[in-house]
Parts: C-alpha cells; structure tokens; sequence
C-alpha cells in the first residue's frame, strides 16, 4: 500500500504534463535538481560549521557550563541595562520642559 505502482506513476506523468506542459517540464527538472544541491550544500555547511563549534571530550562539557554562565550574564547585563534606559526615557517624560 506504501508503494507506488507503475500504473501511478503514470497517472503523475499525466498531471505534471497537463499543469506544466512538456516544454516547461526540462526546465522545472533543472530548477529542482539546482535546488536539491543548494540545499545539500547549505546542509553539510551546517553540519561543518556545527562539529567545528563543538570541542571534544571533557572540554565540552566545561566549555557548555561556562557559556551558559556567560549567557545568564549577558542577559542579566542587557535586562538591567533595558531597566536603565527605560528609567532615563521616564525621568525626560517627568522633567518640565
């Protein structure tokens, strides 16, 4: 039931000659090939850039620890600096002027 006969795979012949035409078709192929190689590549660039990221053995597990204290940090830094810049704007809206 999971397969595809033959018999429709000829009936998806049929639908993209009847939606593309069969001088659009090559051109609709190539467009879909390009596409399949952009995104393999994107992909195993991805994958590089990830496994290039990720140092190996106990150094990771350190390295993670310490990044995620540097990001509670960073969030910290930038909430309490959000909290400042509001303070400021509302004491301009609070001066006479």
């Amino acid at each position: 039931m999971g397969e595809l006969a033959p018999s429709h795979w000829l009936v998806v012949i049929v639908v993209l000659v009847l939606l593309f035409g069969s001088a659009k078709l090559p051109e609709v192929a190539r467009s879909l090939g390009r596409s399949a190689r952009i995104l393999k590549a994107e992909s195993r660039g991805l994958r590089a850039d990830e496994e290039a990221a990720e140092p190996s053995g106990a150094a990771a597990s350190e390295g993670t620890a310490a990044s995620g204290a540097e990001t509670e940090r960073t969030a910290e830094q930038s909430t309490s600096g959000a909290q400042q810049q509001a303070g400021i704007a509302g004491n301009r809206s609070a001066v006479p002027g």
